[in-house]
């Protein structure tokens, strides 16, 4: 068959630190294999079909509601986080059906709204919100109404894919560090494009190491990467470069993240979300039946969660709108 050929190519081209479809740790619920594509190349195909990879268009990245189609949503994220995963992998020998895999997976847990989302439900919940944990649920549980049924190794990267996390595989690593390179820069690109800051308010000896424009940082981060991790257990940036980055990332914290006249709507859409939450806390038969179903195996609390979580910051709006806003009067 094809996939076994495939399987001896991997034996024979990648590296011996690569994780090897062939000896995958498994599937939660084992099913015959592909005659094409390899067990991670089919999760790849699993995640890039399933509707919580299509809602990601309309899932805000930073800034809520921009007004141009050239600011990053959470799909276009999630693309370049996968290129420039895919392309350390190559250079490293390391398994990109895997690297890729977990690229697009990583955030189909995130909230509408972004991150002001994700720290609303954490704050509604009583057992709290992580968007890597609910993007793990998401291939687990919800998408189909049974999961996605992915690899252990998918599985591993999607929930340690964050700074904090420990991913077990080198290609789960290349994500996690992919996931920062991509949102600091593209982060920096969309900040510029809305006048909050100027390629000039960057700090000047992070500029210094990285470079002073959006490619050459990206090209920077990437080949440091590489040569750094060639034939390691770890995937890492050099000390000089890492700490420019992370010097970088706090500069976006300080005028960007937090603050920026960018973020405030985030007031609203935090609102938005704690109403819908709290009616559908008291209306649970409201909800698609789908997620009305969940109630009696996982809680009124966590279906409700579910459901605000997967929601597109368009079609909470529309939802909340419907709910809370009344409607003209016609008279007949």
């Amino acid at each position: 068959m094809i996939r076994e050929e495939l399987e001896k190519l991997e034996e024979v081209m990648l590296s011996p630190l690569a994780a090897k479809s062939s000896k995958s740790r498994g599937r939660q619920h084992p099913y015959d294999p592909c005659e094409i594509r390899t067990e991670f190349q089919r999760d790849r195909d699993k995640i890039l079909h399933c509707k919580s990879f299509r809602r990601l268009k309309h899932k805000t990245q930073v800034f809520i509601s921009p007004e141009g189609d050239h600011y990053r949503t959470r799909l276009t994220h999630t693309l370049e986080v996968s290129q420039i995963a895919r392309t350390i992998a190559r250079a490293l020998r390391l398994n990109e059906d895997l690297t890729e895999a977990i690229s697009l997976g990583h955030d189909l847990g995130h909230t509408p709204f972004g991150h002001t989302g994700e720290r609303l439900l954490n704050k509604v919940c009583s057992s709290g919100f992580k968007h890597n944990v609910h993007s793990l649920r998401v291939v687990d549980v919800l998408e189909n109404g049974t999961g996605l049924n992915l690899t252990w190794e998918v599985r591993d990267g999607i929930l340690n894919h964050t700074k904090s996390g420990k991913p077990s595989t080198l290609e789960g690593q290349i994500v996690s560090l992919s996931d920062r390179i991509a949102y600091i820069n593209h982060d920096i690109d969309d900040a510029i494009r809305a006048k909050i800051i100027s390629e000039e308010d960057l700090p000047k000896d992070c500029i210094e190491i990285l470079g002073n424009s959006h490619k050459t940082r990206i090209d920077t981060m990437v080949k440091d990467v590489i040569y750094n991790s060639m034939n390691k257990n770890k995937i890492s940036m050099s000390l000089g470069v890492g700490e420019a980055t992370e010097k970088l990332r706090d500069f976006m914290f300080d005028h960007v993240y937090i603050d920026s006249f960018a973020k405030a709507e985030e007031g609203k859409a935090m609102y938005i979300l704690e109403q819908l939450f709290n009616y559908f806390l008291r209306n649970p038969d409201r909800m698609p039946g789908e997620y009305s179903k969940q109630i009696s195996v996982y809680g009124e609390e966590q279906a409700v969660c579910d459901y605000i979580a997967g929601m597109t910051d368009r079609y909470a709006t529309r939802i909340f709108h419907e709910l809370f806003v009344p409607s003209s009067w016609k008279q007949l």
